[in-house]
């Protein structure tokens, strides 16, 4: 049964794409928000889920990817993380995208959360795991990624957190809940 409070206030009355490309769809819709007033709102649709990799070895290092961000102008370090196609078992998504941007695999992987990375703006849903057990190979990165792999302690990714030096949405939650689980 759901909860007065969770039922949804809005009513749309008109949706109309107007941008459109291989890794997201914009919508304007035109709406009646909670308080009956006709209003507009723009919905960014993404064409994959977000998903991300908190890696921890047995000595509580973690990895992080650090690559320039073209839509924030500067460098990012974050957690591995990538695009993974809707039907494509998010896990599978997740193994190949530490396995591309490290070269690491894992024997134990859990699910951390799912995730919405922008909720007023965007549809967009994500998961966050922490792989452990690992195991390093080649790393094998796309074309567009121009990356840089950090190992260091798990401890001092989650300080550059604290200090604003990682401001990626799903290597913030990532790396704050697998401190908490593995109690560092």
């Amino acid at each position: 049964m759901v909860n007065p409070s969770e039922e949804n206030p809005w009513q749309t009355l008109d949706v109309r794409q107007v941008y459109d490309n291989p890794w997201i769809q914009v919508n304007h819709h035109t709406v009646l928000n909670p308080a009956g007033k006709e209003g507009i709102y723009g919905v960014v649709s993404f064409k994959n889920l977000a998903i991300g990799v908190v890696a921890v070895d047995d000595n509580l290092n973690t990895f992080l990817v650090g690559q320039y961000r073209y839509t924030l102008k500067q460098y990012s370090w974050e957690i591995p993380e990538g695009g993974g196609p809707f039907g494509e078992e998010p896990l599978a998504t997740a193994q190949r995208e530490l396995l591309e941007e490290t070269g690491l695999s894992a024997t134990n992987w859990s699910l951390l959360t799912p995730i919405h990375t922008s909720n007023s703006v965007t549809d967009e849903a994500g998961y966050v795991f922490l792989a452990t057990g690992l195991i390093q190979g080649d790393s094998d990165p796309e074309e567009t990624e121009d990356l840089r792999v950090w190992k260091l302690p798990l401890q001092e990714a989650v300080l550059m957190v604290e200090n604003g030096r990682i401001t990626d949405s799903l290597s913030i939650a990532g790396l704050l809940l697998a401190a908490r689980k593995l109690g560092v």
